[in-house]
């Protein structure tokens, strides 16, 4: 019987790369077929609203030098910082899909219009789940923008349709973007655009240094006992923020591996010794079974629970801009 072939990355085993997948050491794995059939048709899933208009749209400033960020919608926000403006997982098509007639539908217009965007220098992609990576935005800020594109291993594969520059990272390796350094770090999570690709691309996290302070932006991760946040602060020394994700967790028997739930997001922005936390991925498309506003009294009730000043962890809604303070 012929091997299976990676599509997208050949390189040698690792410790996360068995030669053909890649995986979480010690983590748990992805669900199978079955499990997810279970989910799907034995679990009663909140009915969201249609549609959410957004308060107020933003318009960002050309550059910052500081440190500002703007929610977009769902995994998608504008890091601004030191001269440079930065995308994570951009998204503005109507759906997280591979299909533009099926699939989850957003529910709010993006907090940004696409033609309002300041320029684009990098986007950060963290892995190929198309509610991350979407190609028709990505030909979009090709034409517009002609941005770099940092991204986890093997993803480069998907993205080259675009003709979009691209860096590909291992988990630990880091690339210049004066005077930014972009960190990979390694998160809990697993990849894949169909059937027969599964974890064939890498998933991870980003660390961002640089002149106003250390970030952290995770698009996806399952807490996994807290192990995609213990080892930052002696790496990185104090976080001035960390993105989280805090949406997209219920039921947990089948979620707990892949989200963390809003009080798991708060377990690692502490441990992670961040100053300043946002909470991201949450209320743009219906991916999971908890109501629309759900992630948001969590959130609060997790704060309380673990005596973190409301103030100190926003969960930014579509137009939302925030101005991190210094520490």
């Amino acid at each position: 019987m012929a091997r299976t072939r990676n599509r997208y990355y050949q390189g040698p085993p690792s410790d996360h790369f068995d030669g053909v997948r890649f995986f979480n050491p010690g983590g748990t794995p992805p669900n199978g077929f079955g499990d997810l059939l279970r989910w799907r048709l034995g679990e009663r899933r909140a009915r969201w609203p249609e549609t959410v208009p957004v308060a107020a749209p933003a318009r960002p400033a050309p550059r910052i030098t500081d440190l500002s960020v703007t929610m977009v919608g769902h995994a998608t926000l504008l890091i601004q910082t030191a001269g440079l403006n930065l995308l994570t997982d951009p998204v503005w098509s109507d759906r997280a899909s591979p299909f533009s007639f099926a699939g989850p539908r957003r529910v709010t217009a993006p907090g940004i219009a696409f033609e309002d965007l300041p320029p684009i220098d990098a986007i950060l992609l963290t892995h190929n789940h198309y509610d991350h990576l979407d190609l028709a935005t990505l030909h979009r800020l090709k034409a517009r923008h002609d941005p770099l594109v940092l991204t986890p291993l093997g993803n480069d594969r998907i993205i080259a349709a675009t003709g979009l520059r691209t860096v590909t990272l291992d988990w630990g390796d880091a690339h210049a973007l004066a005077p930014l350094e972009i960190h990979c770090v390694p998160c809990h999570h697993w990849s894949a655009r169909g059937l027969n690709d599964r974890s064939m691309a890498l998933w991870a996290g980003f660390v961002l240094t640089g002149p106003a302070g250390a970030m952290l932006h995770i698009g996806d991760t399952g807490f996994d006992g807290g192990r995609p946040y213990r080892s930052l602060p002696d790496r990185f020394g104090p976080l001035r923020a960390a993105i989280l994700p805090i949406g997209a967790y219920e039921p947990r028997w089948f979620m707990q591996g892949q989200h963390q739930n809003p009080d798991e997001a708060v377990r690692g922005f502490t441990l992670s010794g961040a100053r300043f936390g946002i909470g991201h991925h949450w209320g743009t498309f219906q991916l999971t079974d908890e109501a629309r506003e759900a992630p948001l009294d969590a959130l609060a009730a997790a704060l309380h629970e673990h005596d973190v000043p409301a103030d100190r962890f926003r969960a930014l809604a579509p137009g939302d801009s925030w101005d991190i303070p210094t520490a």
